[in-house]
């Protein structure tokens, strides 16, 4: 991203004629034996088969609008413009959005329709367009910006997942999203498998967040508002169950001291949570205290809320 006369100007529209077309196009190939994500569930997308997400080869979209509850680089004064798309790659027993992520709620609309929602957020004021669970219909949001950006789109894009994500999808996305917020779930694969059915969660998402880092680097806030860069969120759940301590670890020493971390407090039980303890209950005030000392005692130096 580059700034011209005080005006930021996203990746997507400094790519070279040609070259975000090619980008959908080879997004696209991928659905026709999908391995969008790493559980190559290799089926065609194209002609109406259904892997572990459900969803076929056009947009579905659960709701969208400018949103004031994400972090305060992203919501800025007039929001975030957050788009949720219906179903999900993971398959997390305790979703905290499980109506969207396992109950399909959502509706299939057309790439001029998406488009057209982007740039309704944009025309609100929205500092960013917020792709949240974007990963099983990355050629989908491509091809729906990509219309998009001809139309007059010009603000930066969130790409605002779940960390269980492809290596080459998100080597696709390489001068297209702006901002990479990814959720670091759990560093032990017990846990990944117990809870979201992906034991190498653990190992894809560290790729993951590499990648996202190489290409963006640490988070650019100017004016209160974020402009490019890696943003992590991480839940603490019960128990220790998402492996804080390592997390943490990591990503102080492998991605950056100054990388712009959520540690989240909110976890609530939800869907099948109530019947697999200790996930039946809410962290308690020490559990989130600990998970913030191990951050800071990594030296993590940007918390949101508490040292960003």
């Amino acid at each position: 991203m580059e700034s011209v006369k005080d005006k930021i100007i996203p990746s997507y529209l400094l790519l070279p004629p040609g070259v975000l077309a090619d980008k959908v196009r080879e997004a696209e190939e991928v659905l026709k034996e999908c391995t969008l994500c790493p559980r190559e569930c290799r089926v065609d997308r194209t002609s109406g088969e259904r892997g572990f997400c459900r969803t076929g080869d056009k947009p579905f979209v659960s709701s969208w609008g400018p949103h004031f509850g994400e972090e305060r680089p992203l919501v800025g004064r007039f929001g975030s413009g957050t788009i949720f798309f219906g179903n999900c790659n993971l398959g997390c027993l305790f979703c905290q959005n499980y109506s969207i992520s396992h109950l399909g709620e959502g509706i299939e609309i057309s790439f001029e329709k998406l488009a057209g929602i982007m740039l309704g957020l944009q025309h609100s004021g929205c500092h960013n367009i917020n792709f949240v669970t974007p990963t099983h219909q990355m050629p989908m949001i491509l091809r729906a910006l990509h219309i998009a950006s001809e139309k007059g789109l010009n603000i930066p894009v969130v790409y605002n997942c779940g960390g269980y994500e492809s290596l080459r999808s998100i080597k696709l996305l390489d001068c297209v999203v702006d901002i990479y917020m990814p959720d670091f779930k759990y560093f032990d694969p017990e846990m990944a498998s117990r809870y979201s059915d992906a034991r190498d969660y653990p190992e894809v998402v560290v790729a993951a967040i590499k990648e996202m880092h190489r290409q963006v680097g640490d988070l650019i806030i100017k004016s209160g508002v974020a402009l490019r860069g890696l943003l992590v969120r991480h839940l603490v759940l019960p128990e220790g169950i998402a492996g804080t301590a390592g997390v943490v670890k990591f990503i102080a020493e492998e991605i950056s001291k100054n990388t712009y971390i959520n540690i989240m407090d909110q976890y609530h039980p939800c869907f099948k949570a109530f019947n697999n303890p200790p996930l039946n209950r809410r962290i308690t005030g020490r559990e989130y205290s600990d998970a913030i000392r191990l951050a800071t005692e990594a030296g993590l130096t940007r918390i949101d809320g508490v040292t960003a």
